[in-house]
């Protein structure tokens, strides 16, 4: 497992974090306090608190090639 965190801060970093995570068959996990949502769900994602770092959970051993295209997110 890999983590790391990330901000987005727009509507459109929010829509282009999605297209990426979607690509792979990953089990993703955003969490945000206590709130854990599923990383290929936009109205999940809507529903944390985008002002402040959330959490990236990536459930897999081989994850460089995902980790190299959400690096423009990372914090």
């Amino acid at each position: 497992m890999t983590t790391f965190n990330i901000m987005l801060s727009s509507i459109n970093d929010v829509k282009n974090f999605v297209n990426i995570v979607n690509k792979y068959d990953y089990e993703i996990d955003l969490t945000s306090g206590r709130y854990v949502v599923d990383a290929k769900s936009i109205m999940g994602i809507f529903s944390l608190d985008l002002s402040k770092p959330i959490k990236v959970e990536i459930h897999a051993d081989d994850c460089a090639a995902i980790t190299d295209e959400l690096k423009c997110f990372v914090q």
